[in-house]
């Protein structure tokens, strides 16, 4: 019986969208580039992204957005723009980027990097919703 239970636990914490917490979750794949964006469990978007070039890492994980920055410049890399920043796991963010024909393909030191425009619905709905509401999850 615990078995099943912990089984049918883990099964529910791994599915994008189930968690009641978890109104938003930006799920990210290193493998094909891509974000999908659930609200509630259903699908709304799904977007091409960069995550980190070669040399670089972006973390797997399940990560709480720790703070957003809707005009933030990065003090690691010559105040470069990132904006609609939504933080999570220390210096990792999810961010607009001006060098969107690199979207699709590893570009960033590790950060998620989204079209503007894509980067401002995203900061936008966890405005909305609330930090406490969202979750970021990378995977391979």
């Amino acid at each position: 019986m615990r078995r099943h239970f912990a089984a049918l636990f883990l099964a529910l914490i791994l599915m994008p969208g189930v968690a009641l917490a978890e109104r938003i979750v930006a799920h990210v794949s290193i493998t094909s580039q891509l974000m999908k964006v659930y609200h509630e469990g259903r699908l709304l978007f799904t977007w091409p992204v960069s995550t980190a070039k070669a040399g670089k890492i972006t973390p797997p994980g399940t990560y709480s957005p720790e703070f957003l920055s809707r005009h933030h410049r990065s003090k690691r890399y010559n105040n470069a723009p990132m904006p609609f920043a939504i933080f999570y796991d220390g210096n990792y963010a999810i961010h607009g980027t001006d060098q969107i024909k690199r979207l699709g393909q590893p570009a960033s030191h590790g950060c998620v990097r989204l079209h503007p425009d894509n980067a401002k619905i995203l900061f936008e709905m966890v405005k909305a919703e609330g930090m406490e509401n969202m979750r970021v999850v990378i995977v391979q």
